[in-house]
């Protein structure tokens, strides 16, 4: 029997009517809680719905939709059906949908919010495989169709076949074994459609174990925040390590309510990407930057001391001197506790980032006030987790040590290579794109550089393919011009252009609201954001703040020219990936005239829309 079979009948026994989960209800909008006994009854149903429905061992469903409790106890009721959930992200378009509905031949699709239970239906007559359409939220207009169902009327449909099927399920879930297939994720694809990396229960089982030995968790107190869809590894694999553990999780249904969220959840732990900690950081600065001289002082040499005691002796596992300590201890009631408090995780103790780059001087930044930042790396096709930083020992600047039973050595053109039992199958019906990333003795092709150092830490430079070669003949790593820049207030996406070009230039997105709050300040008379981003002014002092992050670089790889522009790339527009990763080569064809444009002889650095 599969672990995860076991793990929620053994964790109701445990715990019982303890809080498993917490989420907002769409109807009240007020916080809830299920236990660990009422999950386990809903997967019980749910479990029977899906045998009586036809799914069968290692058949596939389909889950498009935000996070909510329900697209967890679908998974716990597929595993129980030795089933495969398969996650389509919420911001999936049409096509996306369709596209993984028909590769992996799933038979139902559960569907969220009303756009996306349109998307499920109209695919019933297109996708061959799929036979039922489950509408999660409680008020979504369905159509007189039996194929299309509420979530109750699921539910429902389990409970009225229990006695008929839950034989059934019982000996599948008794069957089940560590190689059978427990998730197929897609990759969101910054070229071409996305690939589905098929992830057994025994690279789970690894990943749980390996955390097991890094990531100490308090059961009876941690609060774990799902920033992230669940539809994205990191966050996924986390969940499972916190149902493992007996962690509460806390749900987040519209990622545009996470601020709200964190305030309300008070988190100890929450997953997320770098983006979010670089508009703490901004904002943090952006207050200080208006308050009095004498509170200025006072928290610089806050986070002073917090640097020198939290960096240089918390960091390698020393013991602080004793006025440094004290120093710390009243900082931390006089300024740390109330600027974590502001964020909303005055209790926090570990915060898991990964996805992209934070740049050294934010992670220095919030370890000295006291927030935990956890730096990994990691890829959907090795289950997560490749390294992370460990309690003690971490550096700034890597992604910290393997984790345990992984192994990690740098293959030609300084390309990660990551071995061990966490890595994935392959690709689901794509035996060449498998072959050409998994070799013969197993090691798995990451397409990213990096290096290791004499402590044997993980230190990412670039993706591989990422990597622009000017018409000079240098190498130039885009990810880490647009990292950097983007730590600035105004400036909210870039993509840096070089590839074969003779300099390095970029297209621009700014922070349209800190924008328009400058022009009104400096009295830039505007009417729309086309006007701020034509104007003279607003050039040269979005030019003046990216001089300032370029300083230290070498000349060749200093943006040379930009554009501003007056929309945001958008997933919509096919510029972004499901997981806000730039498509460059959309972007290059889309803004061709534009980049053209910086190359020419008379380009004066002014954005057109």
């Amino acid at each position: 029997m599969n672990k995860f079979v076991e793990l929620l009948p053994q964790q109701a026994s445990r715990y019982g009517d303890r809080e498993q989960m917490r989420y907002r209800d769409l109807l009240t909008d007020e916080w809830t809680s299920m236990s660990w006994n009422k999950m386990q009854a809903c997967v019980s149903s749910a479990a029977a719905a899906m045998c009586s429905m036809g799914v069968e061992v290692q058949g596939r469903l389909c889950v498009f939709t935000q996070n909510c409790p329900e697209v967890l106890i679908t998974h716990f009721a597929a595993f129980n059906n030795r089933a495969v959930p398969v996650s389509i992200y919420a911001t999936s378009s049409r096509d996306e949908a369709k596209y993984i509905v028909n590769d992996s031949g799933a038979t139902i699709l559960f569907a969220g919010d009303q756009h996306q239970v349109d998307i499920a239906v109209s695919l019933l007559d297109e996708c061959p495989s799929l036979k039922y359409v489950v509408a999660l939220h409680p008020q979504v207009n369905l159509c007189d169709d039996s194929r299309v169902m509420t979530w109750s009327n699921f539910l429902s449909t389990g409970d009225k076949a229990a006695s008929t099927v839950d034989a059934q399920v019982r000996q599948r879930g008794a069957e089940g074994v560590d190689s059978d297939l427990m998730y197929l994720i897609y990759t969101s694809g910054t070229t071409g459609m996305p690939k589905g990396v098929m992830l057994t229960h025994s690279n789970f089982n690894a990943a749980m174990w390996a955390h097991g030995e890094r990531i100490p968790v308090d059961p009876d107190n941690d609060v774990s925040l799902s920033f992230l869809p669940f539809s994205h590894v990191f966050e996924l694999g986390w969940t499972m390590y916190c149902f493992t553990k007996g962690v509460r999780i806390a749900i987040n249904y519209n990622p545009k309510e996470i601020q709200r969220a964190v305030k309300e959840v008070q988190p100890t732990c929450m997953c997320s990407v770098p983006r979010f900690w670089e508009k703490v950081y901004t904002a943090v600065n952006d207050n200080l930057a208006g308050a009095a001289p004498v509170l200025r002082m006072l928290v610089k040499r806050a986070i002073a001391v917090g640097k020198t005691r939290n960096l240089k002796y918390v960091r390698l596992g020393k013991k602080p001197p004793l006025l440094i300590e004290k120093q710390y201890q009243y900082f931390e009631n006089k300024v740390f506790k109330k600027l974590r408090g502001a964020i909303g995780i005055e209790r926090g103790r570990f915060f898991p980032t990964a996805g992209a780059m934070l740049s050294d001087n934010i992670t220095e930044f919030l370890h000295s006030v006291g927030i935990n930042i956890v730096i990994g790396y990691g890829l959907t096709e090795t289950n997560a987790s490749v390294s992370f930083f460990e309690q003690e020992g971490w550096t700034i600047g890597t992604v910290g040590y393997p984790i345990p039973s992984v192994n990690v050595k740098i293959g030609e053109n300084n390309e990660i290579l990551v071995q061990g039992p966490t890595v994935m199958k392959g690709y689901y019906n794509k035996p060449e794109e498998t072959a050409a990333v998994l070799d013969a003795d197993g090691w798995f092709h990451t397409g990213d550089c990096g290096e290791l150092n004499e402590a044997g830490q993980l230190i990412l430079t670039e993706r591989l393919k990422d990597l622009y070669k000017t018409s000079n003949g240098k190498y130039i790593a885009p990810q880490m011009l647009e990292t950097s820049l983007g730590q600035d207030k105004f400036i909210e996406q870039v993509a840096i252009i070089g590839d074969g070009r003779k300099y390095v230039s970029a297209l621009i997105v700014p922070d349209f609201e800190e924008l328009q709050a400058y022009a009104r300040k400096q009295k830039i008379d505007f009417n729309e954001v086309e006007d701020l981003v034509n104007n003279p002014d607003i050039h040269k002092m979005i030019e003046q703040r990216i001089e300032g992050y370029q300083k230290n670089l070498a000349s060749y790889e200093q943006v040379k020219r930009f554009v501003l522009l007056p929309r945001p790339f958008t997933m919509e527009a096919g510029e972004l990936t499901n997981t806000l990763k730039i498509r460059r080569s959309v972007i290059n064809k889309r803004y061709a005239r534009l980049i053209d444009a910086m190359y020419a002889a008379d380009f004066r650095k002014k954005s057109k829309s």
